[in-house]
């Protein structure tokens, strides 16, 4: 596209999923992009580092707080800047928790947001308060932060990166706000769909993190086998286009090539369809409300094929009843939702937890954070507040845990 001035772009979450799509996306596109900064966890330090030198970001960013932190990124940039033949370049470097946020509040024109778990909060709040477009692809900040994310918003400054939520935006421009009858969030139903539940208290993590269709890390791919992912992505939904609940729906749908979809008042329904890919959300959060040519193959139309939309079997996968639950009762109630699940998710992974006990053991913390929390129900949230009942969610899920197992 002539005459478009490239975006100044900065990346949270470089390393993962999310990031490394994103860069897919700003290398097919290079004269509508410029990358400014990185950040990630410090896992791989050598991807980090490589993608800095390649790009030639102004600043590197990395959680660790570690004593040997800012000496191990250091290493690994001068390393990767001499194995390219740049062995002068020196971009500056931050580490520890809050090294993420000071990278997002500094006011590039988008923030792309692919941290998991709530610790993206704070990088969230500081790139809204900074001006910047948030693509968030980190759906938990907006959980759990809930109005405190939504009133620091401007309109349109958020541009969600989820896929189903991608597709209702997308879908959205079909018509007015007060022509829209419900939203409804498609599931590929994970790869325990059509199990009951019994049968789902013996599978393994191997079994569950064999998604059909999505390649995913441990967390997400997890929480899609038990759904608690799309009870998330519910309640952001909800904070996202200021729908009521009982307005919005979900469907399984196998193939994953229908996104979500949204049905107006007339009796229209408007879908977003692809096949499986999240280099079309990432691409329309970077460039959003412009296209980008040829970000991944469309359907073939010309090929025989069937789409499936199927009932959530809310018995055997309790999660999005759950979600709503807690969604109405807003306040901190998502933070504790969605903290206990992560716990969860890691006893489960660790071989301390059942599969169904998952969801079973974030329903009980659920239910305690309803008698214990003076600011359960509150709607004027601090960050503060919100991290602590994060942090409260995950002892009680520990402890609930750990007294299963001497059970």
């Amino acid at each position: 596209m002539t005459g478009v001035t490239a975006r100044s772009l900065t990346i949270l979450g470089s390393t993962g999923s999310i990031g490394t799509q994103a860069l897919d996306v700003v290398r097919a596109h290079p004269d509508r992009f410029l990358v400014q900064a990185l950040a990630a966890g410090g896992r791989d330090l050598g991807l980090l580092a490589a993608q800095a030198v390649e790009l030639g970001v102004e600043q590197v960013a990395v959680a660790r707080d570690d004593d040997a932190a800012p000496a191990d990124l250091a290493e690994a940039v001068a390393a990767a800047a001499r194995q390219a033949g740049r062995p002068a370049y020196r971009p500056e470097l931050l580490t520890g928790p809050e090294a993420a946020t000071t990278l997002a509040g500094a006011g590039s024109d988008v923030v792309l947001n692919g941290i998991t778990g709530s610790i993206g909060l704070r990088p969230t709040l500081a790139a809204l308060g900074a001006g910047s477009t948030l693509a968030l692809a980190n759906k938990e900040s907006l959980i759990v932060g809930g109005h405190l994310v939504t009133r620091a918003a401007a309109p349109g400054q958020i541009v969600p990166v989820d896929s189903e939520h991608s597709a209702i935006a997308q879908a959205l421009r079909s018509g007015r706000s007060e022509e829209v009858r419900r939203l409804v969030l498609t599931a590929s139903g994970g790869p325990f769909r059509g199990m009951r539940r019994e049968d789902l208290a013996q599978v393994t993590p191997e079994q569950a993190l064999a998604h059909p269709t999505w390649d995913m890390g441990q967390v997400v791919t997890t929480n899609s086998a038990t759904l608690v992912n799309k009870g998330l992505e519910v309640i952001e939904a909800h904070l996202l286009f200021d729908v009521p609940y009982d307005s919005i729906e979900v469907v399984v749908h196998p193939q994953s090539v229908v996104h979500s979809m949204v049905e107006f008042v007339d009796g229209s329904t408007i879908a977003q369809a692809s096949p499986p890919t999240m280099h079309i959300p990432i691409a329309l959060g970077l460039a959003w409300p412009d296209r980008l040519t040829d970000v991944a193959p469309a359907c073939d139309w010309t090929t025989a094929t069937s789409w499936e939309f199927l009932p959530l079997d809310d018995d055997a996968f309790p999660a999005v009843r759950l979600a709503r639950q807690v969604g109405q009762a807003g306040g901190t109630f998502p933070a504790v939702y969605n903290a206990a699940n992560e716990v969860c998710v890691a006893a489960f992974h660790g071989g301390g937890l059942a599969f169904t006990g998952i969801v079973d053991v974030v329903r009980e913390v659920v239910g305690d954070h309803d008698g214990n929390s003076s600011t359960a129900a509150g709607v004027d949230l601090t960050v503060d507040q919100v991290l602590a009942a994060d942090a409260w969610a995950r002892e009680t899920a520990a402890r609930r845990i750990r007294s299963l197992v001497r059970g």
